[in-house]
């Protein structure tokens, strides 16, 4: 049988502590944000300083929703109507006093997009572990602490939206991106079984899944912390080929666009492509055979066929 249908002993003891177990958010401010609970609809955008986070802030305040936004800089200033909050994604404290200052303020938060990442361009074994580690903790652990700390909220109120920024490399194969790519796998399979785990308490969960995108996202990619000189000429090119496809990339208000419809729809999709581009490497995904497809692949990524 296999361990994920295995059955499990619990105890009656195992039992009374996650049933007391308190979580992220206190109890007290999950008693009142029902009473403080104001209108128009909050919607919270992590990643929120520039880029896609901004043009997602944007494009929700321009839809009707308060806005609140997160920054990793202490003394970010507030944007176009959108409070800006300091927020550290990897800190579990942080993002306590984050959902905290969010329900305090407005009562509720009936939208989460999870968008704050970073990026990482090498060779699979140009990074250590330590390295491997903080991109993880970002892209992958830090959208389960945010998500964590606001579900509770979203389940007293029986409803609610969370919004994982993915990626086309959620879906495909990427040299030299390796990383990076396995981050996004992680977040499909997460938010895909999530949905399924929480849709009963009428809370749904999306993915939106863009391609490039014209933002300053190179400007978050780490480099290689143990490079490895005969991968140096390839990982060059390929960051040559990534600055160049942003360059004519889709707009971050094309994806913000898009993850407007993903909160605004009565009946979500599980996934929503972001612009033309990825909408075609998906469709090709799903319909080009294996061998042709990494084909095609090896080609466009410069490497030998």
């Amino acid at each position: 049988m296999p361990a994920c249908f295995s059955a499990v002993g619990t105890t009656k003891f195992e039992t009374e502590i996650r049933t007391d177990r308190l979580t992220a958010v206190s109890r007290e401010t999950l008693r009142t944000a029902s009473m403080n609970r104001s209108k128009p609809d909050v919607a919270l955008v992590t990643g929120a300083s520039s880029g896609i986070g901004l043009a997602t802030a944007k494009a929700l305040l321009n839809a009707g929703y308060r806005v609140f936004g997160t920054s990793r800089r202490a003394n970010y200033e507030n944007v176009d109507g959108i409070t800006m909050v300091p927020c550290d994604v990897t800190d579990e404290t942080s993002v306590a006093k984050l959902v905290e200052t969010v329900l305090k303020e407005a009562g509720s938060i009936d939208v989460l997009v999870n968008n704050a990442g970073i990026g990482l361009l090498a060779g699979a074994e140009e990074s250590s572990i330590a390295q491997a580690h903080a991109l993880f903790d970002v892209n992958v652990f830090g959208v389960i602490r945010v998500t964590n700390a606001v579900l509770p909220v979203m389940r007293k109120q029986k409803s609610g939206r969370i919004i994982n920024m993915s990626s086309v490399l959620g879906l495909i194969p990427s040299p030299y991106n390796a990383l990076y790519a396995s981050t996004k796998h992680a977040i499909e399979g997460y938010s895909e079984s999530l949905d399924h785990e929480i849709r009963t308490f009428g809370v749904r969960v999306v993915l939106i899944e863009p391609a490039y995108t014209r933002s300053a996202f190179e400007e978050n990619v780490l480099k290689p912390d143990q490079p490895i000189g005969l991968y140096e000429p390839m990982r060059f090119t390929m960051s040559e080929h990534l600055r160049d496809q942003i360059a004519v990339g889709d707009t971050p208000e094309t994806v913000a666009t898009t993850v407007v419809a993903a909160a605004t729809a009565s009946s979500p999709k599980r996934r929503y492509t972001a612009g033309k581009l990825a909408g075609k490497i998906r469709l090709l995904r799903r319909l080009v055979p294996e061998a042709a497809f990494d084909k095609s692949l090896r080609k466009q990524s410069g490497l030998p066929v």
